[in-house]
């Protein structure tokens, strides 16, 4: 006989029903979840090659530039082919070039080469095929679950994000230090097919067409077309608006270096601790996340999550004690763990299946380029003030921008799951 502590305890922790219900759903997340492992290493990897041939920090800030251009480019078209084409061939044709590039960086290894334009070549066509497959994996989901299951499915997928930012690079280093470059590199080209078997599983997903309509071609007046109705979808714009009040007005990510050694006297362990900290938070949260599928009023869940997660940077520039930094680090990450995972439910299940690709791609957009962003305002702020300022100063700035945008879209704040309106 279950008791109902027992039953109660089951409810608070993680909802794996996605997992049960859809056998292409799970082998979905399975196979993301083992080769994002894979490909966190390979981000570690080629940060630490790069600086080794040009022992330059700069060249290795260069990597991310590289990788956020066509991210941005092809996020926007990535969807509007997602909405013109059978879903399942495009994430294939995308996930055998994201396979390709990690063979290229391979084979560049393996035959002793040091060239940082490559990589730089390689990195900039990872972000290409990754612009186009993200947004077409996450416009699948809907057609694999049914609505009442895409939050619990969108913290699942979230988990398996933060565990491979978490423990990815830190396997990307020991991998070096066991096999060098080639080894780690290989690592990730093996755990990169789980990812093209899951996606050759699936079903057929032709693209549809509104009643009577016929399906638009993927182009610059496609892309336009989404961006018209994001800007008429005030619940879905407003996922995006809040969120990018947390990750560029509230984002602390590159202050980490110089906070470590000024806030609590650490070095480059102390960087990495406060790296993984909102990832671990996360994850905490993930764990008991079995009430995120039973709350209907998801708009007013992400806005007490943003308000959350700015009260915890603020509170963070304060802090002087280590433990208590990364105890504000995680609560930060867990408030946006559970943001992200409504926010992506709201974008599936309110955009219309023949736009779902392009918010997507715009999704992707905003979620790459928002803390790249936001880690050039803090940095700015902190170099013409203090870190203190950059910290406490963003943290209050997101939570004033949630209010003044929840004031002028109240409607937002009424959001409700079971009657979903973009």
């Amino acid at each position: 006989m279950v008791g109902p502590v027992t039953r109660g305890a089951r409810r608070l922790l993680t909802d794996i029903r996605p997992l049960r219900a859809s056998a292409d759903y799970r082998r979905l997340w399975l196979g993301s979840t083992v080769s994002q492992l894979g490909q966190q290493m390979t981000a570690v990897t080629i940060a630490i090659q790069v600086f080794a041939i040009s022992r330059s920090t700069f060249a290795v800030g260069l990597v991310g530039l590289f990788a956020l251009v066509p991210l941005v480019t092809f996020g926007l078209y990535g969807g509007a082919f997602a909405d013109a084409m059978d879903r399942r061939k495009l994430a294939l044709v995308a996930s055998c070039g994201l396979w390709a590039s990690s063979l290229l960086l391979v084979a560049h290894a393996a035959l002793g080469r040091e060239s940082v334009w490559f990589l730089y070549a390689v990195v900039a066509l990872q972000g290409g095929f990754f612009a186009v497959n993200s947004p077409t994996r996450s416009a699948i989901i809907p057609r694999l679950l049914g609505k009442d299951l895409l939050p619990a499915a969108n913290a699942l997928n979230m988990a398996s994000f933060n565990l491979g930012f978490t423990v990815g690079p830190l396997l990307g280093a020991l991998a070096i230090g066991a096999g060098g470059y080639t080894f780690a590199y290989a690592i990730d080209a093996v755990t990169f097919t789980a990812a093209l078997y899951s996606v050759y599983r699936l079903p057929a997903m032709p693209p549809q067409a509104p009643t009577g309509d016929e399906l638009q071609r993927p182009g610059l007046r496609s892309v336009v077309e989404g961006l018209r109705f994001l800007k008429g979808a005030r619940n879905l714009s407003m996922t995006f608006l809040l969120d990018i009040c947390a990750m560029v007005l509230a984002q602390p990510r590159a202050l980490f270096p110089a906070v470590a050694g000024e806030f609590f006297g650490g070095g480059v362990r102390t960087v990495g601790l406060l790296q993984a900290a909102p990832a671990i938070g996360a994850l905490v949260a993930f764990t008991f996340s079995g009430w995120v599928g039973k709350i209907r009023r998801q708009g007013l869940a992400i806005a007490l999550c943003v308000i959350t997660y700015g009260a915890a940077v603020t509170a963070f520039g304060f802090a002087r004690a280590l433990w208590l930094g990364v105890l504000f680090l995680a609560l930060s990450g867990a408030a946006d763990m559970v943001s992200s995972a409504y926010r992506s439910t709201i974008l599936q299940v309110a955009a219309p299946d023949h736009l779902r690709g392009r918010l997507q791609g715009v999704f992707i957009v905003v979620v790459a380029g928002g803390p790249r962003l936001g880690d050039f305002v803090a940095g700015s702020t902190a170099a013409l003030l203090t870190p203190t300022i950059a910290l406490a100063g963003g943290g209050i700035a997101c939570m004033v921008g949630v209010l003044l945008f929840s004031a002028w879209q109240r409607r937002f704040l009424r959001y409700d799951a079971e009657d979903p309106q973009p």
